[in-house]
C-alpha cells in the first residue's frame, strides 16, 4: 500500500491515545494518530514522524501520523494498514476466493479464503514493538487477540486451515513472539494455536515514509 501527501514533522507530545501535537516547519498542529496502542517506546518527543494530508479538507485533524523514524528504521504504526497490505498480498496468491472481514462465530475474522476444496481463516495482528531484533505483540493487552485467536483454535476441528499472520512494520525484524510480560493469557492462546494445527506466518515488509508492503513469510 502506498500512502500520497506525506509530510515530515517533529512530534511533540500525545495527550491522548487518539490525537498529538507536532511540529511542521514551526508551526504546533493536532493530528490524528492511526494506532490507539502505546506507543511511549516509539513516540518521543523531538523525534521524526510522518503525516499523511487527510483528504477531506474540513477535518478537525488534518494530517494522520502513519510512522515514525527510529534508531532501527521507519516503522509503520497505522493500525489499518496490516490488513491493506494482507488484502493486497492474498490477492497475489493463487486463492480461489478471499473474503475480508468475514463473519465467523461471534467474531469477525480478518479473511476467509478457498483454494480448491479447503477453506480457510487468517487473523492479522501488525506488529510494531521491537526489542533487541525481535518483534513482541502485543504492546498492550487484548482480549479480542485472545478470542480470535480461540476461534482459529476451534475452526482447526471443524475442518478449517486457520492461520494467525503478524505483520512486521518495520524492515529487518524477521520473528514475531508473544509478550507475555504485556499480556500472558495471549502467549498461553497463541501456544495453544500452534498444539492445534493454527499456522503462525511472521510476515516481513518493505517500510519507507510513504509505503508498506509484504516481502516475506516465515512460518
Amino acid at each position: 500500500m502506498k500512502y500520497s501527501n506525506i509530510v515530515e514533522a517533529k512530534f511533540i507530545s500525545r495527550p491522548n491515545r487518539f490525537i498529538a501535537h507536532v511540529d511542521i516547519d514551526g508551526t504546533e498542529v493536532v493530528v490524528h494518530v492511526k494506532n490507539t496502542g502505546r506507543c511511549k517506546e516509539l513516540l518521543i518527543p523531538g523525534c521524526r514522524v510522518y503525516l499523511e494530508k487527510a483528504t477531506n479538507p474540513e477535518r478537525k485533524t488534518p494530517y494522520d501520523l502513519v510512522a515514525v523514524d527510529t534508531p532501527i528504521g521507519i516503522i509503520n504504526i497505522d493500525s489499518q494498514a496490516p490488513n491493506a497490505v494482507v488484502k493486497e498480498w492474498l490477492m497475489k496468491q493463487d486463492y480461489d476466493l478471499v473474503v475480508p472481514e468475514y463473519k465467523y462465530g461471534n467474531s469477525r475474522i480478518d479473511f476467509y479464503m478457498e483454494k480448491g476444496e479447503d477453506k480457510y481463516l487468517l487473523e492479522v495482528k501488525g506488529c510494531t514493538l521491537i526489542k533487541d531484533g525481535i518483534g513482541y505483540f502485543p504492546d498492550a493487552p487484548t482480549e479480542r487477540g485472545v478470542k480470535h485467536l480461540r476461534e482459529l483454535t476451534a475452526a482447526i476441528d471443524k475442518g478449517y486451515k486457520a492461520m494467525a499472520a503478524f505483520v512486521i512494520q518495520v524492515e529487518g525484524v524477521s520473528e514475531v513472539r508473544p509478550n507475555i510480560e504485556t499480556h500472558p493469557e495471549f502467549g498461553v492462546a497463541l501456544n495453544e494455536a500452534k498444539n492445534a494445527g493454527v499456522e503462525v506466518l511472521n510476515l516481513e515488509c518493505n517500510v519507507k515514509k510513504d509505503e508498506l508492503t509484504i516481502k516475506a513469510s516465515k512460518s
